[in-house]
């Protein structure tokens, strides 16, 4: 029996195509987070990350890379993942209300040359545009991976990655971004 892939399938493959495409020019500025990442995680620095869904979990995966490894084995680094801590995202929620839940957290945790790092396909999350303004006022680099540019989170950071497609593709997209900033965390640590 041959099974053939719907029509919509096919066109998903073809969004993410063109999603990748365009994360192909942006390959220079991953390449620097990952150096940026190295240089300031090895002098004692963090990164947080954070986002909403489908982003929180790349948030998570990105930190897990950090702390665990990627491809080969190094120490362990420094980073939080905020949305993981799902008795100060409730209890933030519950106090001061959704919009706050990161912004708190990054208010507490990070500090200057920290590095912040806020996911979102649409650019638009109120707590985002929270925790980037957060981020800034404690001195920490604000960097975002959004979709479709322009956007508010996109305008309110110092750097950002805007990948154009629909929403899977631009998560999918954000996925092999964080893959390159870790494959060049690890290349500006000497570890090949």
């Amino acid at each position: 029996m041959t099974l053939s892939l719907p029509r919509h399938a096919y066109d998903h493959l073809d969004g993410l195509s063109s999603t990748l495409l365009a994360l192909r020019s942006q390959a220079s500025r991953l390449e620097r987070w990952g150096a940026v990442l190295a240089d300031r995680l090895s002098a004692g620095g963090r990164l947080l990350a954070a986002g909403n869904g489908g982003s929180a979990a790349e948030a998570q995966h990105l930190t897990a890379e950090l702390v665990g490894r990627f491809d080969l084995d190094r120490r362990p680094f420094s980073a939080i993942a905020l949305s993981a801590d799902t008795s100060s995202l409730t209890a933030i929620g519950n106090d001061y209300g959704y919009e706050s839940v990161f912004a708190r957290q990054v208010v507490a945790h990070a500090r200057a040359r920290d590095v912040l790092v806020l996911l979102s396909t649409s650019g638009r999350s109120g707590n985002l545009l929270a925790a980037a303004e957060a981020g800034a006022s404690v001195g920490a680099s604000v960097w975002a991976l959004t979709g479709s540019a322009p956007n508010p989170l996109a305008d309110s950071v110092s750097e950002a990655v805007s990948l154009p497609g629909g929403t899977a593709n631009v998560q999918e997209g954000h996925l092999v971004a964080l893959h390159v900033v870790c494959r060049a965390f690890d290349a500006a640590l000497g570890i090949s």
